[in-house]
């Protein structure tokens, strides 16, 4: 019930100044599709509001790591403070060597928001695929929060439709409310309305959404709930904890042959 009043009082905020509330981590890479000409790639993470591009400070991660199957590999020792849109963030660059379908996850260090009156910890990931292979992309990365797809999640059109289920603790969240943004990283496009900034779709009884994408590039799910323990504001309060299982994907746009 905090983390709604919060929601609510953040929305009042919103129509007051005309300012839009929604935080999204971010997972980056340079490339989601790997192939032998591309194995290289550099991945960003930041915390930010995407389709404004208005960036915030964000500390250096708690966890960032790369999964392929069970293979777990810490990517935390080598990140290096870097800037998105002009604010803190961290960047590595990682080589892909072998075929694979690959889960990159940023759990950040707890982000005090004073405006909804709690803290905010968004369970991050991006899906890349690499050499050929799409196995295992539908497996649940085994985190506190996670967006499972049920939509491939790379070698999308825009204008296709994304599918995912939202888990908590390992199980569906039935009714699920997940907001949905474009990383406008060149300002191309401008909301017509606060509302436009963050779209939202429901989740059904088994914690299960689609949403269609019109534009191509990144695309931002996150879901948002309540954790059933509390963290000390910087004044030493005990306060509410919103958990976000956020999930990245891209989608292209056709391309005419020559």
């Amino acid at each position: 019930m905090q983390i709604k009043a919060a929601a609510m009082t953040a929305a009042l905020l919103a129509l007051l100044t005309g300012e839009a509330f929604a935080h999204f981590g971010m997972v980056i890479p340079s490339e989601n599709i790997v192939t032998p000409e591309k194995k290289d790639i550099t991945v960003d993470a930041s915390f930010s509001h995407p389709f404004e591009m208005i960036g915030m400070d964000m500390v250096k991660p708690k966890q960032f790591y790369m999964l392929s199957g069970k293979e777990k590999t810490d990517l935390l020792p080598q990140l290096k403070e870097s800037k998105v849109m002009e604010h803190q963030a961290w960047k590595t660059d990682i080589t892909i060597k072998r075929p694979g379908v690959y889960s990159l996850v940023m759990e950040p260090q707890p982000y005090w928001e004073p405006a909804e009156d709690l803290s905010i910890i968004h369970y991050t990931k991006t899906i890349i695929a690499a050499f050929g292979d799409d196995q295992g992309w539908d497996e649940p990365a085994g985190i506190a929060t996670e967006i499972v797809p049920m939509t491939r999640p790379f070698g999308n059109y825009a204008g296709n439709s994304f599918t995912g289920k939202v888990l908590l603790n390992g199980k569906p969240v039935p009714g699920a409310e997940v907001e949905v943004e474009l990383y406008n990283k060149d300002k191309k496009f401008k909301a017509p309305s606060d509302y436009h900034v963050a779209q939202l779709v429901k989740a059904d009884e088994n914690g299960v959404f689609t949403f269609t994408c019109p534009q191509p590039g990144w695309w931002g799910f996150a879901a948002l709930n309540e954790a059933d323990y509390k963290l000390k504001n910087p004044a030493g309060e005990e306060k509410g904890v919103e958990l976000g299982a956020v999930l990245w994907i891209y989608l292209d746009e056709y391309k005419k042959s020559n």
